[in-house]
C-alpha cells in the first residue's frame, strides 16, 4: 500500500515564490549583481558560469584589471585567464543550509583598475543525495485486543534532508490483512504515517505481528528506508493518553541558560493503575533536538540542554511522545521559536586594500573596500561605520554591506609618511556592539620638492700655494623627497664673469658636494672667484637649485721683495752686454743727511707680507751711512771727513713682516769726489779689498795675457793675409773706411766695466772687414776671453773702432778733452766689432 505526499504550497509561500523570481530578474538586469544556480555536490572544478563576460569584461582586459574574489568564503574560484567561475570545493546543500527552502551563497567580485565591487549571488539547487531515515530502527507497538477495526495508531515520521520534490515522501506497508497505513495531514504540513486496524484481534490466535514500514522519496532516482514495527496484543488497556494541546508553542531568547525550563506538555489517561500512568518521550526529532533539549519522562517539562543560537538556527519543530502502562501512545508537536539577542558584534572583513597611495592622488581615489556583516538581526545587525583618527581619508556605504574608503584631501608624504586610522563599526543592538580594525594606509613619494641648499650663497677662504685636491668647502642640499627624488646630486653651474678661468679652478664631488682645488692658487694671480653649485635630485622630471660659492684666495708670504733700485740698473747693465756696477758720487763737502740715493723696492704679497722695511748690513765706513726704516732713502750720518775712503760699498737688506720674513739685498757702490773728473782715478784703481784677489789674479793675468798676444799675432797674421787677397780683386781695404770715420762720438762717457775690482788696464779691438771666402770654424782658435776696456765708441759715441791706449793717463786725457762729458758714467766693456 502506497500513499504520496503531496507538497502544497500556501499563499505565503506564493508570494514568496513570486518575489524570488523578481529578484532573479531584477538581479540579471542590475549591473553590480550577477545570479547563477547550481545543483549540489559537484565535483571540485565544475563550471559555475562565464563570470568576467557576464560582468562585461573581455578577455584582454582581464589581466590588467585583475578580476577575483573576496576571501570570506572559499567555495568558488575564478580563473585569471578566461574569467570562469568554477567550484572550489564539494557543495552539500544539507550541510550549509540545512531544512531551508532556498539556499545560496553571496560574495563580492573585485575588479581594478578602476577598482569596483559587484556581488554575485550563486543558488545551490538540491539532488536527491538523501534517503529518507527514520530515528528508530524498530517500532513497538501495544495492541489490546480489544481494539476495534478501524482504530488509529500514529507510527514514526520519516526525515529526509533533502528539500522538495526530492523530499516528497511516499510510505509502502508490507500486505497484511490485518492492518493498513493511511497518512494524516498535520497543523504544520507535515503527513503523519498511520497504521490502520482492519480486522479485530485474537491474542490467542496469534499474539505478535512483524510488518515492513518502507518509505520512498520524489528524487529522480528515487530513493528509500524502512523500519520493522513489531506489534505485541496485549490485554485490558483500551485508553491510550491524551495530549492538552495537539502543538505546543514556546518562544524563548538564545543564550538561555543551560538547564532553564522552556515549556511543559501534559497528557491524560483515563486508564488506572499502571494503563493510566504516562512517561514522556521524544518521538520523531531531528537529530540536533537531543543535544539542545531534554524532557522530563514524568512532568513532561521540556529544557534546555545547550546554548540555542538564532544565528544558527532560529526555530525547531519536533514531535513529543506520550506512552500509559499498557502500551499504549499519543503524539503531539512542539514548536520553540528563538529570539534574537545582539550578541554578535559587527565582524569586519577588509576585501581589497591599497598598499600604498601616491601623495598626487586626487581627492575621492578609493583607497580600501570593507564588508561588515552582523550575524544578528533587525536593529541588532543595522551596523553604521566609522573613522577615527585624524587622516584626510572618510568611509562612504556602498552597496550590499560594503564600505569604500576614500581620500579627502591632498596628501603630502613630507608631513606624513602614513596614515594610520581605525574603522569602529557599530551596530543598534541595546547595548550596542562594536568593533574595530586597524587601516595603515602608506603615502609613495612623487618628487614634488627641489633640493633646498643650507645657504644661499656660500664663502670659502683658501689660503695660497694650496695642494692640488685640497678641501674647498662642502655645501650640502636636502630634499624632503624619498628614494631616488631625494637623493641629491651636485654639479657646477658656471662661474662669474669677472673670474676668468674660473671653473676650471675648482670641483665639485657629485654625491657629497664637497669642493675641492683643481690645482694650485695664486693670490696675485686670482684673488677671488665665483662658481655655481647646482643641485639636483634623481626624480623624473629632475628638480634642481642653485648656490653662490665665493672663493677668496688668502695671501702667504711666498714672494721675496724685489730691488728695483739699484738692483734693477745692475741688470739693465749686464743685458746690454757689460757687467756695469753703477755708483753714486758723493761730494766730500756733504753733511750729515745728505742724500746718497734711494733703494726702492716691492713685494708683490698683500697686506703685512708687502710690508717693507729697510736696514744697513754693510759698509765700508759703517758710521757714515743710515738708511731711512720705511722710506729706503740711504744719507750720510755724518759729515764726510778726508780719512773717508775715496770707494764705499754699502749692502743694504729689505723685509718684508711675513711669517716667516721674506729678504733681499741691495748694494750701493759710492765714490766720495767733488766732481767727476776728480772720481775717474779712483775708478781706475783697485778697490782697497781687492788686492787679496789681485795677489791672486796676477800670474794668471800674465799666462792669458801671453796667451792672447800669441793669439792676437796669429789672428792678424791671418786677417792681413785675407785682407791683401782681397784688396787685390775686391778695391780698397774695409780698414781703411772703418778708419775714416767719425772717431769720437758725445753721446757719453763710460768707464772700465770693473775699476772698483780692478781690471786690465788695455784691451785689443780690431776692425777688419769679411774674409774672402769662408774658412772653417775649426780652423781658427777659440777667441780670448774678453778683457774690459774703456771702449771709444761708447766713450765718444762715434762709429769708428780704433784701439784705445793702454796708458791710463791717456786714457784721462781723452775724458778731460770733452767739453760736454756727461755727469753719469756708464761701464762698458768692448768696442764695436
Amino acid at each position: 500500500m502506497a500513499v504520496r505526499r503531496r507538497q502544497r504550497l500556501g499563499p505565503g509561500g506564493g508570494r514568496a515564490l513570486l518575489a524570488a523570481v523578481l529578484l532573479c530578474v531584477w538581479g540579471r538586469a542590475a549591473a553590480e549583481r550577477v545570479r547563477y544556480a547550481i545543483p549540489e555536490e559537484l565535483g571540485r572544478g565544475s563550471l559555475v558560469g562565464p563570470l568576467a563576460r557576464d560582468l562585461g569584461l573581455s578577455a584582454d582586459e582581464l589581466p590588467a584589471r585583475k578580476l577575483r574574489l573576496s576571501d570570506e568564503k572559499q567555495y568558488f574560484t575564478v580563473n585569471e585567464e578566461n574569467g570562469n567561475l568554477y567550484v572550489n570545493e564539494r557543495l552539500d546543500r544539507e550541510e550549509m543550509c540545512g531544512d531551508s527552502a532556498t539556499c545560496s551563497v553571496s560574495f563580492e567580485a573585485l575588479v581594478h583598475n578602476p577598482l569596483n565591487v559587484f556581488h554575485v549571488e550563486v543558488a545551490i539547487e538540491d539532488v536527491n543525495d538523501n534517503a529518507p531515515t527514520f530515528r528508530k530502527t524498530a517500532l513497538d507497538l501495544e495492541i489490546g485486543e480489544w481494539t476495534l477495526p478501524g482504530s488509529r495508531f500514529p507510527l514514526e515520521m520519516a526525515r529526509d534532508a533533502d528539500v522538495g520534490s526530492n523530499a516528497l515522501l511516499t510510505y509502502h506497508l508490507t500486505k497484511n490483512p490485518s492492518f493498513s497505513l493511511a497518512l494524516k495531514e498535520n497543523p504544520g504540513g507535515n503527513t503523519q504515517p498511520e497504521l490502520v486496524l482492519e480486522g479485530a484481534l485474537d491474542r490467542e490466535k496469534q499474539s505478535s505481528f512483524e510488518l515492513v514500514l518502507m518509505v520512498v522519496d520524489g528524487g529522480e532516482p528515487a530513493r528509500s528506508g524502512t523500519v520493522q514495527v513489531h506489534i505485541n496484543v496485549t490485554d485490558a488497556n483500551d485508553n491510550p493518553p491524551v495530549f492538552s494541546k495537539s502543538v505546543y508553542e514556546a518562544r524563548v531568547a538564545e543564550n538561555l541558560l543551560v538547564g532553564s525550563v522552556v515549556l511543559r506538555v501534559q497528557a491524560t489517561d483515563a486508564d488506572v493503575g499502571s494503563n493510566g500512568r504516562v512517561s514522556y518521550s521524544f518521538g520523531s526529532v531531528p537529530d540536533d533536538v537531543p543535544s539542545l533539549f531534554t524532557i522530563d519522562s514524568d512532568s513532561g517539562k521540556v529544557r534546555t540542554a545547550g546554548l540555542l543560537d538564532f544565528e544558527e538556527k532560529n526555530k525547531y519543530t519536533f514531535s513529543l511522545e506520550a506512552r500509559d502502562g499498557g502500551g499504549l501512545t499519543s503524539h503531539c508537536e512542539v514548536r520553540i521559536d528563538i529570539t534574537d539577542e545582539n550578541d554578535n558584534a559587527p565582524e569586519i572583513t577588509i576585501l581589497s586594500l591599497t598598499s600604498s597611495v601616491p601623495e598626487d592622488a586626487a581627492t575621492g581615489t578609493v583607497v580600501a573596500v570593507l564588508k561588515v556583516r552582523d550575524r544578528d538581526s533587525g536593529e541588532n545587525g543595522q551596523v553604521s561605520c566609522e573613522l577615527s583618527g585624524e587622516a584626510p581619508l572618510s568611509i562612504v556605504a556602498s552597496s550590499g554591506g560594503s564600505y569604500k574608503v576614500v581620500t579627502t584631501g591632498a596628501l603630502d608624504r613630507e608631513q606624513a609618511s602614513e596614515h594610520g586610522v581605525t574603522v569602529v563599526a557599530r551596530d543598534r543592538g541595546r547595548p550596542a556592539l562594536w568593533s574595530s580594525r586597524e587601516l595603515v594606509l602608506e603615502v609613495s613619494d612623487v618628487n614634488d620638492n627641489a633640493p633646498v641648499f643650507e645657504e644661499a650663497a656660500y664663502s670659502a677662504y683658501v689660503a695660497e700655494n694650496n695642494a692640488a685636491g685640497a678641501l674647498v668647502l662642502r655645501v650640502q642640499a636636502r630634499d624632503a623627497d624619498a628614494g631616488a627624488n631625494g637623493r641629491v646630486s651636485y654639479w657646477l653651474a658656471g662661474g662669474s664673469a669677472g673670474a676668468a678661468g674660473a671653473a676650471p679652478l675648482v670641483s665639485v664631488e657629485a654625491r657629497s658636494g664637497a669642493l675641492y682645488a683643481q690645482r694650485s692658487l695664486d693670490y696675485e694671480q686670482c684673488r677671488e672667484f665665483t662658481v655655481a653649485v647646482r643641485a639636483q635630485d634623481g626624480g623624473s622630471p629632475a628638480r634642481s637649485s642653485t648656490a653662490t660659492v665665493r672663493v677668496f684666495v688668502l695671501d702667504r708670504n711666498d714672494n721675496a721683495p724685489r730691488v728695483l733700485w739699484p738692483a734693477a740698473a745692475a741688470a739693465a747693465g749686464e743685458a746690454a752686454g757689460g757687467a756695469a756696477t753703477p755708483f753714486e758720487v758723493v761730494p766730500r763737502s756733504a753733511e750729515a743727511g745728505y742724500l746718497v740715493a734711494k733703494v726702492v723696492a716691492v713685494d708683490a704679497d698683500a697686506g703685512r707680507n708687502a710690508w717693507l722695511s729697510y736696514e744697513l748690513v754693510q759698509a765700508s765706513e759703517p758710521a757714515l751711512f743710515r738708511v731711512g726704516l720705511h722710506s729706503g732713502e740711504v744719507r750720510t750720518a755724518r759729515a764726510v771727513s778726508e780719512r773717508d775712503a775715496a770707494k764705499q760699498r754699502v749692502v743694504a737688506v729689505v723685509k718684508d713682516h711675513g711669517q716667516p720674513a721674506l729678504s733681499a739685498t741691495a748694494t750701493l757702490h759710492v765714490v766720495l769726489a767733488e766732481s767727476l773728473q776728480e772720481a775717474l782715478p779712483e775708478l781706475s784703481e783697485r778697490p782697497a779689498g781687492a788686492e787679496e784677489e789681485a795677489a791672486a789674479a796676477a800670474e794668471l793675468q800674465f799666462y792669458l795675457v801671453l796667451a792672447l798676444a800669441l793669439l792676437s799675432a796669429l789672428l792678424v797674421l791671418s786677417v792681413a793675409l785675407a785682407v791683401l787677397a782681397r784688396l787685390r780683386r775686391a778695391g780698397p781695404p774695409a780698414v781703411l773706411r772703418c778708419l775714416g770715420a767719425q772717431r769720437f762720438s758725445l753721446a757719453g762717457a763710460a768707464f772700465p766695466a770693473d775699476f772698483c775690482e780692478g781690471t786690465l788696464p788695455y784691451s785689443y779691438n780690431l776692425c777688419v772687414a769679411a774674409p774672402a771666402r769662408a774658412v772653417p770654424e775649426a780652423a781658427w782658435p777659440p777667441p780670448p776671453p774678453p778683457v774690459p776696456v774703456l771702449s771709444a765708441e761708447e766713450l765718444l759715441g762715434g762709429d769708428s773702432c780704433e784701439k784705445p791706449s793702454s796708458n791710463s793717463s791717456a786714457i784721462e786725457g781723452e775724458v778731460s778733452a770733452q767739453p760736454d762729458l756727461p755727469q753719469v758714467c756708464k761701464i762698458v766693456s768692448s768696442c764695436c766689432s
